[in-house]
């Protein structure tokens, strides 16, 4: 069975899969490619006229140097049929024993750049990624104008095929970074990646982390300030972010963005960041441990204040305080499903009558309500979302520490966080390092 009567036998599994016979140069050829990759019409126009320019410069049409695409030289059935799923057009000729491969006229699969949903700019360029991996690296040249700017292809994946692209500045990146990087990707290149897991598995890291080993942005300007820090890049076909490597602790709290601003303004969103995630971690262990177990550390108007609050509650304070978390994780989970239409509506309104509900049902305190809101809203402070949603993990640690051990638990419970933070590396590079452009880690 010839390549052509293999294809033939597929085109019955898959309906998508042309087989068209055509007249090119006064020769029978038959094309092969899919439907909803190749806008025909146009490709055929094309076909036509590189088939009349090699005519008149006197080429055979499937000859090596005839220009119109690239000959498959003794090519077996895989290799036809990744080709056409990357959605290249194949040219048999009437004997079926030579193929041309060549790039057609594809449709318009891809949306035009858009402006950030997942990150607001308040002032800088507003253009984001798109599924479209060209169109991603156009995006970054256009913010790193380098003639530095270094770009590596792979092609990942088995039974998910998936171009992707690592970029870097020449020189400024740390020693075993970008090496280690590009081993990983080597090593195996045909694991599929279907999402950002399988992604964080390829590059050796352990499902179980409770720190995202690398930074996701939709912003070209942050992923060319990546790059020119020294940092690498990697870019995968039909997803819309750049993921930058490594992640340490202060990009939790320095964007790019804040450069636009004047230094004592930049300063001051960098406190606020910090002291955010302060209260997103501390505030709910804190209120527990001088409420349960340390009360005596308050002053007696602010014990006897909380006291009365608490007046008519009958769970303890952990209890107390579980129940609200759980509820506050369910409306921030629902708000990211529901429509967009009506999600701030629902969610505004659900969390103030449910918040008055059981304040007036004596379910939770008036205290606490305050407390959790302000630590909801610290939560957020954080730059990427990745990051606000890991550090959402650690205030159930102290929280639980906190409502056996008090203030003592609490502190322990901050000295364990720092010390997995310590211990946390990325290709060599420790978490908690304070980045230097074109620096060297041992």
């Amino acid at each position: 069975m010839n390549l052509l009567e293999c294809l033939k036998s597929r085109q019955e599994l898959d309906s998508d899969l042309f087989l068209t016979p055509m007249r090119l140069s006064d020769r029978t050829v038959t094309l092969a490619g899919y439907t909803s990759l190749i806008d025909m019409p146009q490709t055929m126009i094309v076909l036509r006229q590189l088939a009349q320019n090699d005519v008149a410069s006197d080429h055979p049409l499937f000859a090596l140097d005839s220009g119109l695409g690239v000959a498959m030289q003794n090519p077996d059935e895989q290799a036809l049929l990744d080709a056409i799923a990357e959605g290249d057009l194949l040219i048999f000729s009437d004997e079926a024993d030579r193929c041309i491969r060549i790039v057609p006229v594809s449709r318009t699969l891809s949306r035009a750049i858009e402006s950030p949903t997942t990150e607001n700019v308040l002032r800088g360029a507003i253009s984001a990624f798109n599924e479209d991996l060209d169109t991603n690296i156009g995006l970054v040249k256009k913010h790193s104008l380098s003639e530095k700017l270094r770009i590596r292809s792979y092609m990942l994946g088995k039974n998910q095929r998936r171009r992707s692209v690592l970029l870097h500045m020449e020189g400024q990146n740390h020693d075993r970074l970008l090496e280690s990087i590009s081993n990983k990707l080597e090593s195996l290149p045909d694991k599929d990646i279907p999402d950002l897991q399988a992604l964080s598995e390829l590059l050796g890291f352990s499902k179980w982390s409770l720190i995202s080993r690398f930074n996701t942005t939709e912003l070209p300007q942050e992923a060319a300030s990546a790059l020119e820090s020294g940092k690498v890049v990697l870019l995968l076909d039909r997803f819309p972010f750049a993921v930058v490597l490594p992640s340490l602790l202060s990009d939790l709290f320095v964007t790019q963005n804040d450069r636009n601003f004047p230094t004592v303004f930049r300063v001051s969103f960098q406190i606020l960041r910090i002291l955010g995630l302060l209260a997103n971690v501390l505030l709910p262990g804190l209120y527990v441990a001088l409420v349960a177990v340390n009360p005596e550390v308050l002053r007696i108007e602010i014990a006897l204040s909380i006291a009365g609050s608490r007046e008519g509650v009958p769970y303890p304070a952990l209890v107390e305080t579980l129940l609200l978390l759980v509820i506050i994780e369910l409306t921030l989970e629902s708000a990211i499903r529901l429509p967009k239409t009506i999600g701030p509506t629902m969610t505004m309104v659900g969390g103030i009558i449910l918040g008055q509900a059981v304040v007036d049902a004596k379910l939770v305190s008036n205290i606490l309500i305050i407390i959790l809101a302000a630590t909801t809203i610290a939560n957020f402070t954080i730059i990427g979302f990745q990051n606000a949603t890991a550090l959402r993990l650690y205030k159930y640690l102290l929280l639980v520490l906190s409502a056996m051990f008090g203030v003592l638990g609490l502190f322990v419970g901050m000295v364990i966080i720092c010390a997995y933070l310590g211990h946390v590396s990325t290709f060599g590079i420790p978490y908690l390092t304070r980045w230097k452009t074109g620096g060297r880690h041992g």
